[in-house]
């Protein structure tokens, strides 16, 4: 979310040379398939313990604790749903609320948190929202990373389930069922928190 508004206040309210490449950046991770992402965080997790051997940090190590990764691979593949939504609404929003914040002495942190982010804070909620309900299930990441059966994501855990014997099938079955309807409601709460269709969200 922090990431997803400082890239929009950058794209929509700075004159930056290069805000559109930014843009265009920040899209990125929509294109680009998600194995090869998870391939280059575990390149990068081996590297680290090549490099720093046995002291290398817990968090950097993906068979201790695939967790950091699974975070920051999670975040920047769904970056562009957030970045998208403050985008929005930093366009329909009027510029000229925090330049009369602004001409009355406050900071430009001080405009971001007492005007900027409430104007946005509807559509910051749905955009999280639905990078949440899709990173939740997110399948190609979560398969790669996720190499301790502690940390295993809803994804790994259904595939690892399904492959057990006897009631392996019917169980993973049931939480397929139990994540569709977790996605199910996140996207009607998303909905119903703006109180109309989630696409409007990334409407000018």
């Amino acid at each position: 979310m922090i990431v997803g508004v400082c890239a929009a206040i950058v794209i929509v309210r700075s004159n930056v040379p290069g805000r559109n490449l930014i843009d265009a950046l920040s899209m990125l991770p929509l294109a680009v398939p998600g194995l090869v992402l998870a391939f280059g965080y575990l390149a990068i997790s081996i590297s680290m313990k090549h490099y720093f051997g046995e002291s290398t940090p817990a968090w950097l190590d993906v068979q201790k604790y695939p967790a950091f990764l699974l975070i920051v691979a999670y975040a920047a593949r769904r970056l562009p749903y957030v970045v998208r939504s403050a985008v929005a609404g930093l366009q329909q929003t009027p510029k000229d609320l925090e330049l009369a914040g602004a001409n009355l002495g406050a900071s430009r942190f001080i405009v971001l948190l007492r005007i900027t982010i409430p104007l946005l804070f509807a559509k910051l909620i749905a955009g999280g929202l639905l990078a949440f309900a899709f990173a939740m299930l997110e399948v190609s990441d979560s398969l790669i990373l996720a190499q301790r059966t502690d940390y295993y994501p809803i994804t790994k855990a259904i595939l690892d389930i399904s492959q057990r014997l006897g009631d392996g099938m019917y169980v993973a079955a049931a939480l397929g069922v139990w994540a569709m309807a977790l996605l199910t409601l996140t996207i009607l709460s998303a909905n119903a928190f703006l109180g109309k269709k989630l696409g409007a969200v990334f409407r000018i």
